[in-house]
């Protein structure tokens, strides 16, 4: 059966099979911190339930969200193609499976398979592309249009209406304080747009929410479909 993350599953048959017998799937928990910027990566994540995040920490003890990974791509595959230190930290923002791997078992797959190397080229392409959107989002769009923004692309990788985040965590993702979020929350909640709850964040107008978030939402959909051919369901 065909691995549920959708990157691998771009690969043709025979590529697959020269990559799965080395993938072993483990469950990682929420706020499992992965790497930390300047460490060296041994191991490579594809994500099939968990969702990742991609993280730049200042020394003030504040970080903020570059980029976010799940069933649609692959973590720490620059170590696999040379690059063995990582320049951000990576957090389990949503606990569940992922499909590991040794980071040299890839670079050495990589070498050997065109095609296996080019995806890997192209995802590290749309990751960057990513993050080059998030700054630009954060530097010029309104909390609720980031928010909004920023749990439209979750949920697109969770596949699940209901999200286990806390206000805290979702401020340190958008960069903003707690507050901030708070305000946020409440007017989205009383124009009936999502639901908080003990935690957990239910998206109930799903159109709705898309309305209000900006297009930096479906900027990031469309690099994923243009470089990758790959993109969560709706």
């Amino acid at each position: 059966m065909p691995a549920p993350n959708l990157l691998i599953n771009s690969l043709s048959g025979s590529e697959r099979s020269l990559l799965e017998p080395h993938l072993k799937s483990i469950e990682l928990s929420q706020q499992t911190v992965l790497y930390e910027a300047g460490a060296t990566v041994e191991t490579v994540y594809f994500p099939t339930t968990a969702v990742i995040s991609l993280v730049v920490a200042l020394s003030t003890g504040e970080m903020i969200e570059a980029a976010m990974v799940g069933r649609d791509g692959v973590v720490g595959a620059a170590a696999a193609l040379d690059g063995k230190v990582s320049i951000s930290r990576a957090i389990v923002q949503i606990g569940g499976a992922v499909l590991a791997c040794e980071a040299d078992t890839l670079k050495g797959l990589a070498s050997q398979n065109a095609n296996v190397l080019a995806l890997l080229i192209r995802h590290e392409q749309t990751v960057y592309a990513q993050a080059q959107q998030s700054a630009a989002c954060n530097a010029t769009h309104h909390v609720a249009a980031r928010m909004a923004r920023w749990l439209l692309r979750a949920r697109d990788l969770a596949g699940a209406e209901t999200l286990p985040f806390t206000q805290e965590f979702l401020g340190e993702m958008l960069g903003v304080r707690r507050t901030s979020v708070s305000v946020v929350a409440h007017t989205l909640q009383r124009v009936g747009l999502i639901r908080y709850r003990r935690g957990n964040i239910q998206i109930t107008d799903l159109e709705g929410l898309r309305e209000t978030a900006c297009e930096c939402y479906e900027t990031i959909r469309k690099h994923y479909s243009v470089l990758l051919g790959v993109i969560p369901n709706k």
